[in-house]
């Protein structure tokens, strides 16, 4: 990639090329400066206290990601999941972006109204729920 001058550059962020249908960007580079790098809290000992900066969500399935670190080059997350189970783990915004439900309809959003919370307050209001 180079810009205007043809100096070399390099990506500086993962690119949602679905948003349209979306009407909104799955991610922000404004929210991912507020996200930690990849294993930013890899020696965090009370994970319960590590921060959620962003939300996504299917609203057609169960299905949560609540983001605690990321690449915004690449993409590649790490959080909270909420699906069949729920566990730490990996995942990636552009499978997310591309995931379809009735033909074209993106089957991922960002939560707009999400106000940053920790791994700990998620899961107690989870476990509430339940």
């Amino acid at each position: 990639m180079s810009d205007k001058n043809g100096t070399a550059t390099t990506k500086t962020m993962w690119q949602d090329t679905h948003s349209g249908l979306r009407r909104h960007k799955l991610m922000t580079k404004e929210l991912a400066d507020t996200i930690p790098a990849l294993y930013a809290n890899e020696n965090v000992e009370d994970y319960d206290t590590v921060l959620a900066p962003a939300k996504l969500f299917s609203p057609y399935s169960n299905w949560t990601w609540y983001i605690t670190e990321m690449d915004p080059v690449t993409g590649l997350c790490f959080g909270l999941v909420e699906g069949f189970e729920t566990e730490l783990g990996y995942f990636d915004l552009t499978e997310l972006a591309e995931a379809k439900v009735f033909g074209q309809v993106p089957a991922v959003e960002r939560d707009l109204y999400w106000k940053p919370q920790t791994l700990g307050e998620i899961k107690r209001k989870s476990s509430l729920a339940a």
